[in-house]
C-alpha cells in the first residue's frame, strides 16, 4: 500500500507529536467538511508524484519558488489552497495544460523548516473541486473552482456492506504480509468510522501510478470508487503473495558468492510468473528477425536446432553468452545476399582511371573480370594478387575497385598475424570464442560478394599457436573456398562470389602453395613523369584539402616537382612524395596563419629552407678508374644504382670482400674470381697474376645490407677491368647472374632497376638474353633514351663493357 517505509513512519511520528492532526474523522466530521463552502477563487499547488484525496493528511516537500510563494501566502492568510496533480510527473515548470481539472481543496495544518533547509507542510484534503477557469499565473497560478460532492454509500445495500468490508480487510492483509508497512497502520484502519474517508485513506495509500490515483479522485461514486481499489489491492496481494512464496524457496544458508546467484534466480522467477522472461524475449526476437533472413535448407535447419538448445539454457552459465553470440552470427552473416554490379565497363574504366594513374595490367584484368560475369552470369571471381614495391598503390586500388564493380569494400590487414585462429575463428568450447577475421569482415560488409584486400599477405608469420598462412590456403582456392569451414561457425560459408585481392612487396615470403593459388600481377614502380601527374592529380589537391588552405595559396611547378622526385626521394611508389609535399603545404599554411607573406609559387629556395638540403640525383659517377663498374638492384623501396669497386695489391692472391654483404653476394664475388682465373688467356692476362696480387672488392655503402646474384657480372667485369687496366663503357650500367662457365642468367625486378637508371642518367644496360621478355612487358615510355644489349656469356659482357683504352695513369699489372 504504502510507496515507502519511511514516508508512513514520518507521517505517523507527527501524528503522535500533534494529536490534533489525527486524520480519523467521523460520519460526522465528513458531513461538516462537505458543508464547507469551497471559495470561488483558490490559489493552486502542483503537486508532481501524488494526489490528495479529502480528509486525507499528507506532507509535501517545496521545491519550487512558485509553491514556496504560494504556501507562505496562504499561511499568512486562510491557509486554504487548491491542490491538483501533474498530468505528467517530469515537467518542472507546469503550464495550465499540464495540470488535470478536478483536485482538493486543501487546508495547511502545520509548516516545518527541515534540518536540511527545505520547508514541509502538512496539509488535510477537504473537498474536491472542478477548474472552471485559470485566471492568474504569477506569482503562482488561481483558479475559480467549483465544488464537487461525494454520492454518499447506501450501508443498507448488502452489496455495499461486502465491498466495504472486502476492501478493509484486504487492507489489513496486505499490511500484515508487507515487510515494508509497520503494524501500527492497522490502528488507523480500525479507527476511521466513515466510509468515505476510508476509501479514500487506502486510495491515497495505494502504491499505484498519480494517474490512476487520479481516476479514482474524479469517481463521484463511492461505490465504484471502492471497487475500483479493491481491484488495485488485489493486484497487490498477488505481487506479494509472489514474492513471499519466491522468497521461500530461495530462503536457505548461502554464502556470499551464492548470494548474487539466488537473487538473480527470484528475478528470474518473477519475470516468469509475469510472462516477461528474457530468455524467451530474446528467441522471440531471434526468430523474428530469422523470418526475414535469405539462407539456404542447412543453414536454417541448423538455426533452428541451435536456438532451441539457446531456450533450455540457464543464463547465468558461462556458454549461454556464447550460445547467444553464435545465434547473432548466424543472424548477421549475409548467407546468399549479393550485391548487385555495375556492369557498365565504361563507367568502370574511368573510375579507375580517375583513382589510379598507371597499373594498365591490373586494370585490364579488372575490366577482363566483368566482362565475363556480365556475359557468364556466374562466374567465380578470381583470386588476384598484386606485388610491388610499397607506395605504387596497391592497398588503395581496392577501394576503386569496389567502387567499378559497385561492391562493398572489407579490407584485412595480415601483417603480423600468427595465430591460425584469427583467419578460421575459435571454437566454441572456449569462453570467449569468436569468429576468424575473413567471416568477421563478410558480417561487417553485409553481402557476400564484396571486394576483400588481404593487406601486406607476405607478412604473415608463424607460431606454436599454428600457421595463418596455411590457413590461407582454403580461402584463396577457388576449387575450395565454395565451402569455406570457420571454427566458430561450423557451417560452410561460400566466399566463392568474393573478388580477394592481395597485396605483397615481396613473393620470396609466400609460401608456394598459397602463390600458387593466386594469380600474380606486377605493380611496378613509376617514372619520374608519372610521379609528378600523379602529384598534380592526386596528391597535391589532397594535401591542400587535409591542410585547409586554398588552391590559389600554393602552386607546384612542374620543374619543382621533379627536383622533390629526384633530389629529395628514392623510391619506386609516392609515399615519400607525399610526405614532402605535406611538408611544404603545412609549411604555407603555418605562413598563412601567422600573416607572413609569401609567393604562392614554391621556389627551389622554399625548398632548400622547408625540405632542407637535398641529397641529390644517383649520378653516374664516369669511367676514369680502372675497377669501378655501374650495376643495377632492386631493393623494398624499388630499383638502385650500385657501384662495385675492385682494388689490387701485391699479395699472395688472397680475395676479400667488403660492404655488409649477404653470402649469395660472397659466393658471386668468388665465381667471378674463379672465371676470371681459369680465362685468364682469353683477356690477355697470365695465370701468375692471380697468385701475385690479391683483390678486394667493395660496395658501397658499408651499412646497408646487400645480398643476391644479380651483381654477378658486375663483379667480374670489375675485377676484369682492375686487371686489364682498361676503361669501362661510359654510361653504361648491368645486371646478372653468372656460372662458373661464364653462362650469364636472368635476375628480376627489372622495371625497378631500368627507372633507377634512368635516374642515374644511365644510357645502355647489359641484361641476360632471358629477361628480354621483361622488356617487351614494359611500356615504351619506360625505355625512353636507353639501350639494351642482350648477352648470354661473360665474354659478351666484356667485349661490349670493356674499352680497348686504358685509364689514365694505369698500373703496370704483371
Amino acid at each position: 500500500m504504502s510507496e515507502s517505509k519511511r514516508d508512513f513512519l514520518s507521517l505517523q511520528n507527527m501524528l503522535e507529536q500533534e494529536p490534533e492532526f489525527i486524520p480519523l474523522i467521523s460520519e460526522e466530521e465528513e458531513d461538516n467538511l462537505n458543508k464547507e463552502a469551497v471559495p470561488d477563487l483558490l490559489p493552486i499547488l502542483p503537486l508532481r508524484n501524488n494526489v490528495l484525496f479529502p480528509g486525507v493528511v499528507i506532507p509535501i516537500t517545496i521545491g519550487r519558488d512558485k509553491s514556496i510563494k504560494l504556501i507562505e501566502d496562504a499561511y499568512k492568510g486562510n491557509k486554504t489552497l487548491g491542490v491538483l496533480a501533474q498530468v505528467k510527473t517530469d515537467i518542472e515548470d507546469p503550464g495550465f495544460e499540464d495540470l488535470n481539472r478536478i483536485g482538493t481543496v486543501a487546508h495547511i495544518l502545520k509548516r516545518l523548516k527541515m534540518p536540511d533547509g527545505s520547508t514541509t507542510v502538512i496539509i488535510q484534503g477537504k473537498r474536491r473541486f472542478e477548474i472552471d477557469k485559470f485566471v492568474e499565473t504569477e506569482p503562482y497560478f488561481k483558479a475559480n473552482v467549483i465544488g464537487l460532492k461525494d454520492a454518499k454509500i447506501d450501508l443498507k445495500k448488502d452489496k455495499n456492506l461486502a465491498l466495504l468490508s472486502s476492501m478493509k480487510d484486504m487492507a489489513m492483509r496486505i499490511i500484515k504480509e508487507s515487510p515494508n508497512i509497520p503494524s501500527e497502520a492497522t490502528f488507523a484502519i480500525k479507527n476511521i468510522e466513515s466510509p468515505t474517508f476510508l476509501v479514500n485513506f487506502i486510495a491515497s495509500n495505494l502504491n499505484i501510478e498519480v494517474e490512476k490515483k487520479q481516476n479514482l479522485l474524479e469517481l463521484n461514486d463511492i461505490a465504484l470508487r471502492i471497487e475500483e481499489v479493491i481491484s488495485q489491492l488485489s493486484v497487490e496481494i498477488k505481487m506479494l503473495s509472489m514474492k513471499n512464496e519466491i522468497h521461500s524457496k530461495v530462503k536457505m544458508d548461502m554464502d556470499r558468492q551464492q548470494r548474487e546467484y539466488f537473487l538473480n534466480q527470484q528475478m528470474r522467477t518473477i519475470q516468469d510468473e509475469l510472462g516477461d522472461n528474457p530468455v524467451q524475449n530474446e528467441v522471440r526476437e531471434f526468430e523474428k528477425r530469422a523470418k526475414t533472413k535469405k539462407w539456404g535448407k542447412t543453414q536454417k535447419e541448423a538455426f533452428n536446432k541451435e536456438l532451441t538448445k539457446l531456450g533450455r539454457m540457464n543464463p547465468q552459465g558461462a556458454e549461454y553468452s556464447v550460445q547467444l553470440n553464435y545465434i547473432d552470427l548466424l543472424l548477421d552473416l549475409p548467407w546468399a545476399e549479393l550485391s548487385k554490379d555495375n556492369f557498365n565497363l565504361k563507367k568502370s574504366k574511368k573510375i579507375l582511371d580517375r583513382d589510379h594513374f598507371g597499373l594498365e595490367k591490373v586494370k585490364t584484368r579488372i575490366l577482363e573480370y566483368l566482362a565475363v560475369l556480365k556475359l557468364k552470369k556466374d562466374m567465380k571471381s578470381p583470386i588476384l594478387c598484386l606485388y610491388g614495391p610499397p607506395g605504387v598503390g596497391k592497398t588503395s586500388l581496392g577501394k576503386s575497385v569496389a567502387e567499378a564493380l559497385g561492391r562493398k569494400y572489407v579490407r584485412m590487414s595480415l601483417g603480423g598475424v600468427h595465430d591460425e585462429a584469427e583467419i578460421r575463428g575459435h571454437r566454441r568450447t572456449y569462453i570467449g570464442a569468436m569468429p576468424g577475421r575473413v567471416i568477421q569482415n563478410i558480417k561487417k560488409a553485409k553481402t557476400s560478394n564484396p571486394v576483400f584486400v588481404l593487406d601486406e599477405i607476405d607478412k604473415i608469420s608463424r607460431s606454436n599457436h599454428g600457421d595463418p598462412s596455411s590457413a590461407l590456403l582454403e580461402v584463396l582456392d577457388p576449387e575450395q573456398n565454395f565451402a569455406f569451414n570457420d571454427n566458430f561457425v561450423e557451417l560452410d560459408y561460400d566466399l566463392s562470389n568474393v573478388l580477394f585481392i592481395a597485396t605483397a612487396n615481396n613473393l620470396a615470403n609466400i609460401q608456394g602453395p598459397l602463390r600458387d593459388r593466386m594469380e600474380i600481377i606486377e605493380v611496378n614502380g613509376y617514372t619520374v613523369e608519372e610521379k609528378i601527374q600523379i602529384a598534380k592529380n592526386h596528391l597535391i589537391p589532397k594535401q591542400i584539402s587535409a591542410h585547409g588552405i586554398g588552391v590559389k595559396d600554393i602552386s607546384f611547378p612542374k620543374l619543382i616537382l621533379e627536383q622533390i622526385v629526384e633530389e629529395y626521394t628514392a623510391e619506386s611508389g609516392v609515399r615519400g612524395l607525399e610526405k614532402e609535399i605535406a611538408h611544404m603545404v603545412r609549411n604555407r599554411a603555418k605562413e598563412i596563419a601567422m600573416n607572413e607573406k609569401f609567393v604562392a609559387k614554391v621556389s627551389s629556395e622554399d625548398l632548400q629552407k622547408v625540405l632542407g638540403p637535398s641529397h641529390g640525383k644517383d649520378k653516374y659517377i664516369g669511367n676514369e678508374f680502372a675497377g669501378v663498374v655501374t650495376g643495377l638492384a632492386w631493393t623494398q623501396v624499388g630499383g638502385d644504382i650500385l657501384y662495385i669497386e675492385t682494388s689490387l695489391s701485391k699479395g699472395k692472391g688472397k680475395l676479400t670482400s667488403t660492404g655488409n654483404l649477404g653470402d649469395v653476394m660472397k659466393e658471386s664475388t668468388v665465381l667471378a674470381h674463379q672465371f676470371l682465373k681459369a680465362n685468364a688467356t682469353d683477356f690477355g692476362l697470365t695465370s701468375e697474376l692471380f697468385d701475385n696480387w690479391d683483390v678486394h672488392i667493395h660496395v658501397p655503402a658499408g651499412a646497408t645490407p646487400k645480398d643476391g646474384p644479380s651483381a654477378g657480372i658486375t663483379m667480374l667485369t670489375a675485377m676484369a677491368s682492375a686487371f686489364t687496366q682498361r676503361k669501362v663503357k661510359k654510361y653504361l650500367a648491368m645486371t646478372g647472374e653468372i656460372t662458373l662457365r661464364g653462362s650469364v642468367l636472368p635476375v628480376g625486378g627489372i622495371k625497378e632497376k631500368i627507372l633507377a637508371a634512368r635516374r642515374a642518367n644511365i644510357k645502355e644496360i647489359i641484361l641476360s638474353r632471358k629477361n628480354e621478355k621483361d622488356i617487351l612487358d614494359i611500356k615504351a615510355d619506360y625505355l625512353k633514351g636507353l639501350k639494351f644489349h642482350y648477352v648470354d656469356t661473360m665474354h659478351e659482357v666484356l667485349n661490349i663493357a670493356l674499352l680497348k683504352e686504358k685509364v689514365k695513369n694505369a698500373r703496370n699489372i704483371s
